[in-house]
């Protein structure tokens, strides 16, 4: 019998499906690629725009783009059922901080030999707004092939290694919101999280059971310590708790 998700998780669930579905218009404002295409020749773009709003909302809202609204996060959830198994974050979370850094140090270093942002252009490589589409110097094939090569790494990950593997070793989005919630932490201002009562819990672990990235969720709840760099929000623990022992807050605190 197949279990019925929590109403929450239903909608959550819809909404990053949806965004994997409409990934074919999205995709150059998520590019890695386009950025640094745009820090060469000085043009802020979409994606560069994307970035930004990701880390100004990681500031008051964590990584709730993560759990909610990540088309990466749509095409590796809709493969969960194919492999259910946990992953190690411990040991594979470094692999996207790698990846990042460089390609980081790249946007900065292309954005300095063009001698600075120069001009804006929001729809850079897009037709009309649609990423996957033909343009004057880039043909349509070309585009089809970077959209299912990126679909490829992150379905692939997730059949191969498990639960959201991409979200630990090659997502170049993470970070930003990663930065963004550690300052938040050191300045201790109102923003989303999740806490818990450790005097509620009976122990039965269904929240590190169900959790989308892995994380010992019971640990977190035993030490009244919800905060983790690899939480992205997404509600599944406070869904499937029976003793409501973790919740939703807008609060201060690390």
């Amino acid at each position: 019998m197949i279990r019925q998700l929590p109403m929450r998780q239903r909608i959550r669930k819809t909404l990053v499906f949806l965004a994997f579905l409409s990934f074919p218009i999205t995709m150059n404002f998520f590019s890695p690629y386009v950025i640094i295409d745009g820090a060469m020749n000085g043009i802020i773009n979409g994606s560069l725009v994307m970035f930004g709003l990701m880390f100004l909302s990681s500031l008051f809202l964590g990584r709730l783009w993560c759990g909610w609204i990540c088309p990466g996060g749509g095409m590796q959830e809709i493969f969960e059922p194919v492999n259910n198994k946990t992953v190690n974050g411990s040991k594979i979370d470094w692999i996207k901080w790698a990846i990042w850094i460089v390609w980081f140090a790249l946007i900065v270093i292309f954005a300095v030999r063009a001698g600075g942002y120069q001009s804006v252009d929001l729809l850079y490589h897009t037709q009309n707004g649609i990423s996957v589409a033909g343009t004057a110097d880039r043909p349509i094939f070309i585009a089809y092939i970077i959209y299912y090569v990126v679909v490829a790494l992150f379905v692939g990950l997730a059949v191969f290694a498990g639960r959201r593997a991409g979200c630990h070793t090659i997502c170049w989005m993470a970070p930003f919101m990663i930065i963004g919630r550690w300052i938040r932490n050191r300045f201790e201002w109102p923003s989303l999280r999740l806490v818990a009562d450790a005097s509620t819990c009976k122990d039965c672990k269904s929240c590190s059971k169900t959790c989308p990235m892995s994380l010992d969720v019971n640990a977190m709840v035993q030490a009244q310590k919800m905060e983790n760099a690899e939480c992205i929000l997404c509600g599944t623990c406070v869904d499937n708790c029976s003793q409501k022992a973790i919740r939703y807050s807008f609060s201060a605190g690390k």
